[in-house]
């Protein structure tokens, strides 16, 4: 409920009506939306658009209040089976949701009882939920008569999701949404069903605004992250300063590697709403990744004194504790978060991460099949796998894993370098299929520098020197220009200034020399000696005393 209030609080009201002084919010001059604002603020949807009006639930038979209202304080008592009960005779819409809802939880209640009791806490089993089949053929029966209402149809839609009806599926909830568009929870479980964007693009939506809030999200989901950026960059120009649409603003970001951006976004929204505890645990990934101790440890100490009980709390604990290197402790907050939630995603994959730290090796693939099991389009999860089967030694396995993680992310240079140390390794040995995912790497902006310098290495030992020198000399231009130093350059300079005198090309060879020249190792005795042999093949005259060389 509060995410439809923080959309409603978000629309900029307006300023005919009310005073500067008066308005709700006093941040027209917020930095986030300054920055990342496109089109001017509008009160309403954009002129020229086409939008369906939103249709109006009608009220339920008078006879079936006083049942109805009874039903209600047992389902919010979370006495699914006795709201159920009481409603076994009622035939209003609203009363026949509620009834068949009750008993949906009631069987998710049971499935949960189920589990527990076979595999523990955060075990999983083959436990079905046994409302399923009585709610599809009830549920059936009113869709076909046209009885049902657009939550009845979202209902059906998930019982149709559960059994493996996708198809249908798709159809009852596309028709829920449109009948009634504010239900975000039919949206969301159509999201759930858009496994690529093909099945997308297929589904037949009415142009409601509500149908924006759902593409940006799939599209988040599909890992199409600029095209979800754009969407709700466009949705901020009504919604204004809805911290809602900020902090998916982030997410896309985050996914995009724009971390500076991310933390920007996370600061402002604490100051803004400084209790606010969804999407902390990713911008405490955030300030893990930039190991930002002091900003990590003051947000793990105010999400606990918010509500140390949340999911997203005990993530953030977990990230401090990680950084620290207190692996353990780590580990018993991501287990705490999933007994809070056993299908919070990052839980689980985080916690892979710590077993991997841990060298336990078992209990990192267990976490992360988990993790998939929960979501199969979580790239982080398949590439936690790769890494597990690959301190396993088995090639194979991790290379299976890499693939499927590079699927659904094709931009990530890790995951191409990882597929190609891979096909570097002794078992398989693939060095032309290394030598095409360093290429890929290298392509997808890599920022740890790796790909250029292997891609060298790999035609040189496979007798390339022209192509080695080629990649040498890209990966030295890159270091030149990011100012880095180390052995890669040493490496890089070494061997062109050989590969050059070997080719005839001495002054190119002179200038990669006196450049190395400028260490103190012995790569400055190599140097030396190259450059007294290319002034013996140049002239007859006794070479120059390389010591006076500037240093």
């Amino acid at each position: 409920m509060y995410r439809a209030a923080e959309q409603l609080v978000g629309i900029e009201q307006d300023p005919a009506k009310y005073t500067p002084t008066n308005t709700r919010f006093q941040r027209g001059s917020s930095s986030i939306r300054r920055r990342f604002r496109t089109n001017d603020i509008t009160s309403t949807p954009v002129a020229g658009v086409s939008y369906v009006s939103t249709p109006v639930m009608e009220e339920d038979e008078v006879e079936d209040s006083d049942f109805y209202l009874l039903a209600k304080s047992y389902f919010d008592c979370r006495e699914y089976r006795r709201a159920a009960h009481v409603l076994r005779d009622q035939t209003g819409r609203r009363s026949v949701f509620l009834r068949c809802y009750a008993l949906y939880l009631a069987g998710e209640k049971r499935k949960e009882e189920e589990m527990i009791e076979l595999e523990g806490p955060l075990g999983k089993s083959n436990a079905v939920n046994r409302e399923l089949i009585s709610l599809e053929r009830e549920l059936s029966t009113s869709w076909k008569n046209g009885t049902v209402d657009p939550f009845g149809l979202y209902l059906y839609g998930i019982v149709l999701k559960d059994k493996g009806n996708e198809n249908l599926a798709h159809t009852v909830l596309v028709e829920s949404v449109n009948s009634y568009p504010w239900n975000w929870n039919a949206w969301s479980e159509l999201k759930s069903l858009c496994t690529s964007i093909d099945i997308l693009n297929s589904l037949n939506l009415n142009n409601h605004w509500m149908k924006d809030y759902f593409l940006a999200s799939a599209y988040q989901e599909l890992r199409m992250h600029n095209e979800s950026l754009t969407k709700y960059e466009y949705l901020q120009g009504t919604f204004s300063f809805s911290n809602y649409i900020q902090a998916q603003i982030a997410k896309a970001q985050y996914s995009l590697r724009e971390f500076e951006q991310v933390e920007v976004i996370f600061e402002e929204l604490l100051r803004n709403d400084p209790y606010r505890v969804d999407d902390m645990d990713m911008y405490s990934n955030v300030l893990y990744a930039k190991e930002c101790f002091s900003a990590l440890s003051y947000l793990a100490h105010r999400v606990f004194m918010t509500d140390k009980y949340r999911p997203e709390s005990c993530c953030i604990i977990g990230n401090y504790y990680s950084l620290k290197g207190q692996h353990e402790k780590s580990v018993v907050y991501f287990r705490r978060a999933l007994k809070l939630d056993k299908n919070y995603l990052s839980a689980w994959t985080l916690m892979g991460h710590e077993y991997v730290e841990m060298k336990n090796t078992p209990a990192a693939i267990d976490a992360y099949r988990r993790a998939v099991d929960i979501n199969p389009r979580d790239y982080r999860a398949w590439y936690g796998l790769g890494q597990a089967y690959e301190m396993m030694h088995m090639p194979l396995y991790a290379l299976h894993y890499f693939r499927k993680s590079v699927f659904l992310q094709p931009n990530d240079s890790r995951l191409w370098i990882a597929m190609a140390q891979c096909y570097e390794t002794e078992q398989l040995h693939m060095l032309e299929e290394a030598i095409k995912c360093y290429r890929r790497a290298a392509n997808c902006n890599d920022s740890e520098a790796i790909a250029l310098n292997q891609l060298a290495k790999l035609h040189h030992a496979l007798g390339r020197d022209e192509e080695a020198a080629f990649y040498y000399k890209k990966d030295l231009e890159r270091m030149e220009a990011e100012e880095r130093e180390g052995p890669n350059m040493v490496e890089a300079l070494i061997f062109l200034a050989t590969h050059c005198r070997a080719h005839g090309r001495f002054e190119e060879a002179e200038v990669y020399c006196t450049r190395l020249l400028d260490y103190t190792g012995p790569e400055k005795e190599t140097a030396k000696i190259m450059l007294r042999g290319m002034r013996m093949a140049q002239s007859s005259f006794p070479p120059m005393d390389v010591e006076h060389f500037p240093p």
